[in-house]
């Protein structure tokens, strides 16, 4: 059986949301999945002033030889400036040792990411995501247009062809809609079928 990680940062969760819509759609396709977040950096001071989401039902992925256990990594973070959040930047920069052994080659990669506006910077975002799977060596997945909700200016919507998307508006409200979480599901259900591929 496939057995896919999704990884995600989330500060107000959003991202959480769409990771759990990731994983719904791999274990659809078959997979075995976990869902596992990256440490919190900011320091307790500015999580609590800043209003971060603490109660979360998933576990902290802190050993980074741990991604070596999967066939695919679904990774998700919110937007920052128009790259991944500095803590999943963090995460990456201690798999140096992963990353040397060559333990991530070949294996599935794919992202998700969530921005205030439409204009905010997903699509560089998930490019920073899928430069440093390329990197690892892994073989990426996007969201492609066979997921056509993502298509038409009816209504805001997320959605790239680099990877599943979701819009939070600048004070948090808006809340990650059922095209939103369609694409994350076809994404995560996707990256299973391929690994299952290449694994076989």
């Amino acid at each position: 059986m496939t057995k896919l990680l999704v990884l995600y940062y989330s500060s107000y969760g959003h991202i959480e949301q769409m990771a759990d819509a990731v994983a719904e759609g791999a274990r659809a396709a078959g997979a075995e999945v976990d869902i596992r977040r990256v440490p919190e950096t900011a320091p307790p001071e500015v999580v609590a002033a800043a209003g971060f989401k603490a109660d979360t039902a998933h576990p902290v992925l802190s050993d980074p030889k741990l991604l070596a256990d999967y066939d695919a990594i679904i990774v998700g973070t919110p937007t920052r400036f128009g790259r991944m959040s500095s803590q999943m930047a963090s995460f990456w920069d201690t798999a140096g040792g992963v990353w040397a052994q060559g333990l991530l080659h070949g294996k599935v990669g794919a992202a998700f990411t969530s921005s205030a506006s439409q204009h905010g910077g997903q699509e560089t975002t998930l490019f920073s995501i899928l430069t440093n799977l390329l990197h690892f060596g892994m073989t990426i997945v996007g969201l492609d247009y066979g997921y056509a909700a993502q298509m038409g200016v009816d209504e805001v919507k997320g959605g790239a062809p680099y990877g599943a998307t979701t819009l939070a508006d600048g004070d948090g409200s808006r809340q990650p809609s059922e095209a939103d979480l369609g694409g994350a599901r076809y994404l995560g259900e996707r990256a299973a079928r391929t690994a299952a591929k290449l694994a076989a």
